[in-house]
C-alpha cells in the first residue's frame, strides 16, 4: 500500500499548488520516481486515478518517468546500482557510499484543460 499513500500525497500537492479558487481541471501530472522507491508506476497510476476521483484531478494522467539511481563508494570509488538506498558496494563491501542522483518522487509538470 506504499503506492496508495504515495500517490494520494501527489494527488493532494498538486491540488493544493493550484490553489482552491483555481476551478480548472487537470489533465495530466508529469514528473519522476527513483527506482530505489522499490514503487511500481502501474500502482502508482492506478492509486493515484482511485484518489482523484471527485476532484480537479478525476481521469487526470499520471506521467511518471522511472529514473535510474547510481551511487559511488567512498573507499574504492566503484559506481553501481543500490538496492532500496542501501549503499553497499559490490566491489569492497564498503559501507560508506553516496547516492549520486535524487531519490524520492518528483513533479514537473501540470497541465490544465
Amino acid at each position: 500500500m506504499h503506492e496508495s499513500s504515495l500517490a494520494k500525497q501527489i494527488l493532494s500537492a498538486v491540488i493544493e499548488r493550484l490553489g482552491s479558487q483555481d476551478q480548472r481541471k487537470i489533465s495530466r501530472v508529469s514528473g519522476w520516481v527513483a527506482e530505489t522507491e522499490s514503487l511500481t508506476l502501474e500502482a502508482l497510476q492506478f492509486h493515484f486515478s482511485a484518489h482523484a476521483r471527485q476532484t480537479s484531478a478525476e481521469n487526470a494522467i499520471l506521467d511518471l518517468e522511472l529514473v535510474h539511481v547510481r551511487a559511488r563508494c567512498n573507499d574504492c570509488n566503484c559506481e553501481y546500482k543500490p538496492e532500496h538506498h542501501l549503499t553497499l558496494c559490490p566491489e569492497c563491501g564498503g559501507v560508506d557510499g553516496i547516492l549520486l542522483s535524487n531519490t524520492g518522487i518528483g513533479i514537473d509538470t501540470i497541465e490544465l484543460e
